[in-house]
């Protein structure tokens, strides 16, 4: 077997681990999340600390006071690296985004799609089909808001009809009245920016670009589904 036909098996155990520890992640925010609206929490801040909180586990008895301990009870504020971050290693190499699962969206989204222009590409590059069919349950704990700023910062006039159909999936997931509500004030006021691009998007295009009247009805249908969207969501 040539060199370059060897497969690497140790890069393949990390991306497993990523991918089960992005798999993990969610479930347990998810579960918190569930308990915090079934606990009625009286603010968003107290909603979104028992998310932070959710990997924490409650002291044993031997877990004494000031007695010795040889790993640390929290090993998300541990200074350095932590066998979990070594576990969680990818590998850096760019390849297209082809999620299968929410877990792994929510993974890929937050280890290779750093830049504001990647997610947008990455977003249009999935579409509304494929992001409701990954987010049929629910999205993930503060991605919503996430996914708007994306769109409202890189929206474009070519894009207008993809964007629409995007917003109208996401409008189509699990709990997307509860997760609209936990928006931060930032992430409401991109929501209600990036619908204001979309209103200014819907100027009919010169007319050497396509027929008149083949245009029209196009805007017409965009601006149909853009005024049902305004409504679900909840913007002025």
């Amino acid at each position: 077997m040539e060199r370059n036909d060897v497969i690497d098996f140790k890069v393949l155990e990390k991306e497993l681990q990523a991918a089960l520890a992005a798999d993990e992640k969610y479930k347990r925010e998810n579960a918190a999340k569930l308990r915090a609206v079934e606990q009625r929490v009286a603010s968003y801040e107290e909603f979104r600390g028992i998310i932070l909180a959710s990997h924490l586990k409650p002291l044993e008895r031997k877990d004494k006071a000031g007695g010795k301990r040889s790993v640390p009870w929290n090993c998300h504020t541990t200074q350095g690296r932590t066998s979990q971050d070594v576990a969680t290693e990818i590998s850096q190499e760019k390849s297209p985004l082809e999620p299968q699962t929410s877990a792994e969206f929510y993974r890929d989204w937050r280890r290779h799609l750093r830049s504001g222009p990647e997610r947008y590409q990455a977003l249009l590059q999935l579409g509304g089909l494929k992001l409701g069919h990954l987010f049929q349950t629910d999205v993930g704990f503060g991605l919503l808001g996430e996914l708007l700023v994306a769109l409202a910062d890189h929206v474009r006039p070519a894009d207008r009809a993809a964007v629409l159909g995007i917003l109208r999936s996401l409008a189509g997931t699990g709990r997307f009245p509860l997760n609209l509500s936990l928006l931060s004030q930032e992430e409401r006021e991109s929501c209600k920016r990036l619908f204001r691009k979309l209103q200014a998007l819907g100027a009919p295009r010169p007319a050497e670009e396509q027929g008149l009247e083949a245009q029209t009805g196009e805007l017409r249908v965009e601006d149909g589904a853009l005024q049902e969207l305004l409504a679900l969501y909840q913007v002025d």
